[in-house]
């Protein structure tokens, strides 16, 4: 029930004949058959979807945009796995502003060629994770990923993680592969672990041509990683950093950049930069009371921020508390994996104007999460604005989920996600889903000129790998190209088992 189908040819996706209806752009298929295929599962505990393509994300070569060659960069989880990571990542390339693409392995995982060492097992990490991709003036594309060692087999265990990095000039050829941050696994169980690295992005400053940062939450716990354990009964997750000023041939000593104490921990750290240099840093900020009841007190959108290029930064400010709530097939109760709780955030790149997405319930009574945005002008980055709801459309009784958001080259606020508004009352058999942008032109006060990028069909997320929930990403990819929006995200290929999602890019939205 796929509008956007994907049919093998010679192992070339092609898109079927129904995506003509399209009005504001066109969608292309990005990804193909997995290069991970014959990698080596021994040891692994979980179950692998082979090419199973999640959790995407895209930049675009800012020297490039206005020329007939755009040269746009993506990544995404390649053959995801049930219990946490995947085979590996994938790079995808397009000098043609997205209308066709190439594609080719990243150096993250032991299923790639030159693939960083895990440096407590002496061997290449064996799971890959949390894509993100960046471009600097320069056209220096950096990518970032976490890379794992899952084992459950060997003695000491060795579920080990790190933060790592590499750059290209095109996004076909990568090199400066470098480790930022490791550590060594303690437990038996994957993300159990004392320390445990998460959730990290990177973001080329877009004026300092070879600068760029990385951020990232890493837990600590005596017992449990609060990614696996909400309640843990001891854990801290600071904010760490590194940045490098060389284009990414060396990154400084990773530190904390904000503790917000003890059983508290920040989440889906990003940075973005105003005009001015100034870098923001937006993250959920959770916290629970502590022992002997752990109650949780809430989570809020929050940022701190830095004037001086990283070396110091503020405290947090609380942009607006969270009132998300997991996301649910409304028939069947089935737990979706959304990503709520995470923000996602964008900069005006000439006012320098602040805008934040995140999934909310608070404009349904509790009832489902749907689309909140508040917004900041530069000049007052404390005082932000009423969250408003941004998916008018979906009904109240069907979840809104996985917002991205970006600012093009006119100030023009563009927001994509998922809704199952298409969804029938009592259908347990299938689960149709749609990928929607919208648009604001007036600041983000009222958003409209809403669009489908699957405007034939609805796509069936009962297709979805299984990972905590179906399955498609904590986050989807957005970027612009000038005064255009490239969305940059995962649909099923409904009833497929053997090929269940693919990535695809929106052209000229």
């Amino acid at each position: 029930m796929r509008g956007l189908s994907a049919l093998a040819a010679g192992g070339v996706f092609v898109l079927a004949a129904s995506t003509t209806a399209l009005a504001a752009g066109t969608v292309k298929p990005v990804s193909g058959p997995s290069p991970y295929a014959a990698c080596s599962n021994a040891g692994q505990p979980g179950t692998n979807y082979v090419n199973a393509e999640d959790e995407p994300y895209v930049a675009v070569n800012p020297t490039t945009v206005g020329t007939m060659h755009v040269n746009v960069v993506g990544a995404f989880q390649q053959d995801r796995w049930s219990n946490g990571g995947a085979h590996g990542l994938v790079a995808a390339y397009s000098r043609d502003g997205g209308k066709s693409w190439g594609e080719t392995p990243l150096p993250f995982s032991g299923c790639a060629a030159g693939a960083v060492i895990d440096p407590f097992a002496g061997v290449p990490y064996n799971r890959a994770s949390d894509p993100w991709i960046s471009a600097g003036p320069d056209g220096t594309f950096y990518a970032v990923a976490l890379s794992a060692t899952n084992s459950s087999v060997s003695t000491p265990p060795n579920n080990d993680t790190g933060v790592v990095a590499a750059t290209s000039t095109d996004g076909k050829t990568w090199g400066n592969v470098r480790l930022i941050k490791a550590d060594k696994g303690t437990s038996p169980a994957f993300e159990f672990s004392q320390f445990f690295n998460d959730k990290e992005s990177v973001t080329a400053d877009p004026k300092r041509a070879g600068t760029a940062y990385v951020v990232w939450d890493r837990t600590q716990s005596p017992s449990h990683s609060p990614d696996a354990d909400l309640h843990a009964h001891a854990f801290n997750g600071p904010t760490w950093f590194s940045e490098t000023t060389t284009g990414g041939n060396g990154w400084s000593e990773a530190r904390p950049i904000f503790d917000p104490g003890q059983n508290s921990q920040t989440l889906g750290n990003q940075i973005v930069v105003a005009p001015n240099g100034t870098l923001y840093d937006f993250f959920d900020l959770f916290s629970t009371t502590g022992s002997p009841n752990f109650t949780p007190r809430g989570e809020d959108v929050a940022f701190i921020k830095s004037s001086d290029g990283g070396a110091t930064w503020s405290g947090s400010t609380i942009v607006a508390h969270q009132q998300d709530i997991p996301t649910v097939d409304p028939n069947t109760g089935r737990h979706i994996r959304s990503g709520e709780g995470l923000p996602e955030a964008a900069i005006d790149p000439v006012t320098g104007q602040l805008y934040v997405a995140w999934m909310d319930a608070r404009f349904t009574g509790g009832q489902t999460d749907q689309i909140a945005l508040s917004t900041a002008k530069a000049a007052s980055d404390s005082a932000w604005s009423a969250p408003i709801r941004v998916n008018t459309n979906t009904p109240d009784n069907r979840p809104g989920f996985t917002p991205a958001i970006q600012v093009n080259s006119a100030g023009k606020v563009g927001v994509t996600y998922y809704d199952l508004r298409h969804l029938r009352a009592g259908d347990t058999t299938t689960l149709p889903t749609d990928y929607w942008i919208s648009y604001s032109t007036d600041g983000g006060a009222t958003f409209g000129g809403e669009t489908n990028l699957d405007p034939a069909r609805s796509f069936d997320l009962f297709t979805a790998p299984s990972a905590g929930g179906l399955f498609l990403g904590d986050y989807e990819g957005l970027t612009t190209n000038g005064s255009s929006f490239l969305p940059f995200f995962v649909a099923t290929n409904s009833d497929n088992f053997s090929n269940r999602t693919d990535v695809f890019a929106g052209v000229g939205f």
